[in-house]
Order: C-alpha cells, then sequence, then structure tokens
C-alpha cells in the first residue's frame, strides 16, 4: 500500500489531520471544480486529503460533491485505498453515544433513493456497496463497527428511517454511499471512519446538537484517523 487518500466534506474534520502530518495544498489540482487537494508523506507512504470545497463560503456536503469529488480522485491519483472520514448521526437504541467512533461494517447504503422495489430497483437504488473489513482493526483499536446509510439531507423524514431500519443502519451521514460507488466502479477498497455527532432519536433537533458537538466529534475523528493510519502502516 503505498498512496492513502482521506475525503472529507468539511474543513473542521480534514484540518486536524493536515496539520498533523504537514500536509500541503497542491492549489488548482481540480481546478476549475472546487475540490481541494493536500499531500505529503508519513513512514515512506504518500498520504492525501481531499475535500469537496466551498461554495460561497460554505463546506460543500451531500452526495453531489461527494460523487464529483471521489471520481477526481480515483480517477487522477488512483489511490490504493480511500478512506472516508467524518461526522454522522447515530441512534440511541442501537447503543450508539455522543463522540463514539465507528468503522463502517457489511456494506454501505443509502437510505433516500426510492425507485421502486421490482425488478431489481430496489436494490439499485440502496446500493450496498462494499467496504473492506475492518473487523480486527476494529478490535485492536477499540472502535465500534456499524453499517453506514447515506442521503443528502440533515435531517430524518419518516420513510428514511424506515428505509433505515429495514436495512439495519446504525450511521446516518451525507457521504459515503456516493463515494462507495464511485470506489466500486474502479475497483478500489474503502473504509469509512465515522464519529458521532447528533443521536436521530435523542429528541433533539439534529442541526442544533450537530453544530454543538461538531468540535468534539472532530477531535474524536482526528484521533481515530491518526490511531487508523498507524495501524494501516506498521
Amino acid at each position: 500500500m503505498k498512496k492513502i487518500c482521506f475525503l472529507f466534506a468539511m474543513h473542521a474534520e480534514a484540518a486536524p489531520l493536515i496539520e498533523k502530518f504537514d500536509l500541503k495544498e497542491e492549489k488548482g489540482f481540480f481546478a476549475p471544480l472546487p475540490p481541494v487537494l493536500y499531500k505529503g508523506e508519513h513512514n515512506g507512504k504518500e498520504i492525501f486529503v481531499v475535500l469537496n470545497g466551498q461554495q460561497n463560503g460554505l463546506d460543500l456536503v451531500g452526495c453531489e460533491p461527494a460523487t464529483l469529488t471521489a471520481q477526481l480522485v480515483l480517477s487522477t491519483i488512483r489511490p490504493d485505498l480511500l478512506i472516508n472520514a467524518g461526522t454522522c448521526g447515530a441512534f440511541k437504541s442501537k447503543g450508539s453515544a455522543i463522540g463514539d467512533v465507528y468503522l463502517s461494517d457489511k456494506n454501505i447504503c443509502f437510505h433516500d433513493r426510492r425507485v421502486g422495489d421490482n425488478g431489481g430497483w430496489y436494490e439499485m437504488g440502496v446500493g450496498f456497496y462494499p467496504c473492506m473489513d475492518a473487523t480486527e482493526m476494529a478490535d485492536e483499536l477499540g472502535f465500534k463497527l456499524g453499517r453506514c446509510t447515506t442521503g443528502s439531507s440533515l435531517d430524518m423524514a419518516a420513510e428514511d428511517l424506515a428505509m433505515i431500519t429495514k436495512n439495519e443502519g446504525m450511521l446516518k451521514d451525507m457521504e459515503a454511499a456516493a463515494i462507495a460507488w464511485v470506489a466500486q466502479l474502479h475497483n478500489t477498497p474503502l473504509l469509512c471512519i465515522k464519529s458521532v455527532t447528533d443521536l436521530c432519536d435523542g429528541g433533539r433537533a439534529t442541526e442544533e446538537e450537530f453544530r454543538e458537538n461538531l468540535s468534539m466529534a472532530a477531535q474524536k475523528l482526528k484521533e481515530a484517523c491518526f490511531k487508523v493510519l498507524d495501524y494501516l502502516l506498521k
């Protein structure tokens, strides 16, 4: 494994990793498109961090920016491993707590693509995209495992919850399945590292809880990324 690339939606999530490994921005690498590339070396391996970029001073979040960024990364940098690191929502009823760190498990799904139930349309809409088996890594590093499900909205409609429940989802984010789809097309292994900012069934407004816990969750995410890199590069 010579190249490892981290994909982030938000600069607040990526900044600690950029600072820790003294990664340098490759200005204009994806111009005129918005994604931003940072790169450097660690233990003889190339480390890349790519963000979706910004629009009007705001981080680009959701499936569309994530799809674009993943395609650009996989067609130009061609990493040996793609890591989607970020924050997520989770469920108190499934044993999650604010600040928990999860590695992706089983496969990665969409929860807001309702395109039909017959003739394979359900499977196409949900995706069930593969991710690397992180069971041993999670055991050694003390992280939880959970299936990540993706939609482009921060809130959760009743239909989304029904889909998440049906497919045994434990984590709710806004980019993993979009990235997983592109990674599958390029036959590139994918791992997701997710830190919980909000509890979907905790009784609080999602946006309020997310903003309140983002800094803490980003710190947890930073520590997790360091541990995962050490594990992969040992």
